[in-house]
């Protein structure tokens, strides 16, 4: 990289890479000086936002008001923003519903609390959008039992996807493979195609027979069950998963035990590959090829956490990833959504679809269908009071 000025900056690439505004573009890829600590960067940010911080008060509230030098003229045009943060659900609920917040936290709010907040504030408006932020299936490729591929693949093959979306988000979901699924996503596997990879099938009793061949094969069934402690975050959108994919597990003799980990200690226990078996989210920066692989299934990518590694796999990455014609990109996308799914990398689960209430005073705002972590710069917001 090299710059011209205080407000230029030139990236020089090795290999094209049309993606690469795309990727700058995302909620993920804010600008802020280098000179600030990240210490200091958590507790009082500096960046080039239509905001400005004022303060950070811990389970409390953060504040920030208009910056007047926003490079956008005549932008925004709040003054401010007081994000309050409401750590129990049905405290935040009833603030809504009481008109003490004008916007419900976006894509946070489940199907079931929707019903809820319309059923006492029929005035609010609502919108179900896609998250991207998908439930996986986590296995510990280096901790036997489960550094045998047959066994993680009838793990794979014991999966009714379907039934997490009827369970969680009464219907409102989606199946997909890695890249978000249609038709909001760009990228995703046409539903015929789908249906090929192993675990896909819609017809759950034939893969689940399959599945208790292979664990039959392994030395279990009935008699001589396999037992495993089933890690995830101890937060509802990864333990109300969790419980379903412990129950479907036992229909292949494997028996889980929950264990819910703190907040605090999720992501460093799994980037420390410290678990046997789990469930996790992979959330999405945009619906990008570049930014899904490279994160999390290239090998030792930083998150990357079941430790899955193949040359072939991440020469056909770097292959997609200087592809400049979509068609073409997107068999490559396709052929490499395949061999993740045959090698069990990290099974998708399913796309949970979520909610964003806000009441009618509140104007301009756009609910993005890419990803939960874009559109937040309000810079276009404002309240008809």
């Amino acid at each position: 990289m090299t710059t011209n000025g205080d407000y230029e900056v030139a990236f020089r690439l090795k290999r094209p890479q049309p993606a690469l505004l795309t990727l700058l573009a995302s909620g993920w890829a804010p600008i802020y000086p280098c000179h600030v600590s990240p210490r200091d960067m958590r507790s009082r940010p500096i960046g080039t936002g239509p905001f400005k911080f004022v303060e950070f008060k811990p389970n409390e509230v953060i504040r920030v008001t208009r910056n007047l030098d926003y490079w956008k003229e005549g932008r925004p045009y709040l003054d401010g923003i007081e994000w309050t943060i409401i750590k129990d659900v049905s405290t935040r609920n009833l603030a809504f519903i009481a008109g003490k917040v004008d916007v419900y936290s976006p894509h946070t709010m489940t199907i079931p609390i929707l019903k809820d907040i319309k059923s006492q504030a029929p005035q609010a408006i609502c919108e179900v959008a896609p998250t991207n932020v998908n439930r996986t299936l986590i296995i510990n490729r280096e901790k036997p039992p489960f550094d045998n591929a047959d066994l993680r693949r009838a793990m794979s093959l014991s999966l009714d996807r379907k039934a997490f979306i009827d369970i969680i988000t009464e219907g409102q979901g989606d199946i997909g493979g890695t890249m978000l699924p249609a038709p909001e996503g760009v990228w995703s596997m046409p539903p015929e195609l789908l249906k090929t990879l192993p675990g896909y099938d819609p017809d759950i009793a034939k893969n689940r027979a399959e599945a208790r061949h292979i664990m039959r094969k392994l030395g279990y069934g009935p008699d001589k069950r396999l037992a495993v402690t089933v890690s995830t975050r101890n937060l509802p959108g990864y333990r109300d998963p969790a419980v379903i994919m412990i129950d479907q597990l036992k229909e292949i003799y494997i028996d889980g035990q929950l264990e819910a980990v703190d907040t605090t200690q999720w992501y460093p226990k799994i980037m420390r590959k410290d678990f046997t078996v789990g469930l996790n989210v992979s959330e999405s920066a945009v619906d990008d090829p570049d930014q899904q692989f490279y994160e999390n299934y290239v090998c030792m990518a930083e998150r990357n956490y079941t430790g899955y590694c193949s040359p072939e796999v991440d020469k056909l990455v770097d292959q997609q990833s200087a592809e400049s014609d979509k068609e073409k990109r997107k068999q490559l996308v396709w052929e490499i959504e395949k061999r993740l799914a045959q090698d069990g990398a990290r099974p998708v689960i399913f796309y949970p679809r979520q909610a964003t209430c806000r009441h009618p005073r509140v104007k301009g705002m756009t609910m993005m269908v890419n990803s939960i972590y874009n559109g937040y710069r309000y810079e276009d917001l404002w309240l008809d009071n």
